[in-house]
């Protein structure tokens, strides 16, 4: 990981949920940063203090719940470390923009993995990375759109809610074999769950 004082952040889209934000907020606090956060009719904004800088994050609701958008100039190597963890785990898009003495380094990221990396030195660019096969505009529409994986978590978190109904009432009624039956099920469905959500 790169620690340089300024990367620019440009053209990011990192998808997120409400429960996301705001745990991104107590993390942010946890590692000792100043921070204030507002909500919009259409938007949430997280303000971040360091040094002589603010940052100010812009996270645009969505049908799907929020988007982070927009382009972004950090001078805290912390700050960029964790935007870029972020960008990873969430496999999001940016174009990330080192600067080094004379030297610019940018990297293209596509669904959190780097498919591109070029070094710029006044007018002269070199390529240092290029990924083989850079997917269509088409597949990535079509990879995008999908919403296979996120219908078989809502369908699992339906079977958990349920699974737990199940034992509560088993619990209620004194009956411990349907409560062992429920917490067995109730395991095989978070087990399901982990794995979906990596």
């Amino acid at each position: 990981m790169n620690k340089s004082y300024e990367v620019e952040y440009c053209n990011l889209e990192l998808r997120f949920e409400r429960r996301d934000i705001q745990n991104l907020i107590r993390d942010l606090i946890k590692e000792g940063y100043s921070l204030y956060w507002r909500e919009t009719e259409d938007s949430f904004i997280v303000s971040i203090r360091t040094d002589d800088h603010m940052t100010k994050l812009r996270f645009q609701q969505t049908q799907e719940g929020y988007k982070l958008i927009g382009d972004y100039r950090i001078h805290d190597a912390r700050l960029a470390e964790w935007m870029e963890k972020l960008i990873g785990d969430t496999k999001g898009h940016a174009i990330v923009k080192r600067f080094r003495d004379q030297q610019i380094l940018v990297e293209n990221i596509l669904f959190g993995e780097v498919i591109r990396m070029v070094e710029i030195s006044g007018f002269e660019q070199r390529i240092l990375y290029q990924k083989e096969s850079t997917p269509t505009r088409e597949s990535l529409n079509a990879l995008y759109m999908s919403t296979e994986g996120e219908q078989r978590i809502e369908a699992t978190e339906r079977k958990i809610d349920e699974s737990l109904d199940l034992l509560n009432e088993a619990i209620k009624a004194g009956d411990t074999e349907r409560v062992e039956e429920c917490k067995k099920v109730l395991e095989n469905l978070r087990f399901e769950l982990v794995r979906l959500e990596k």
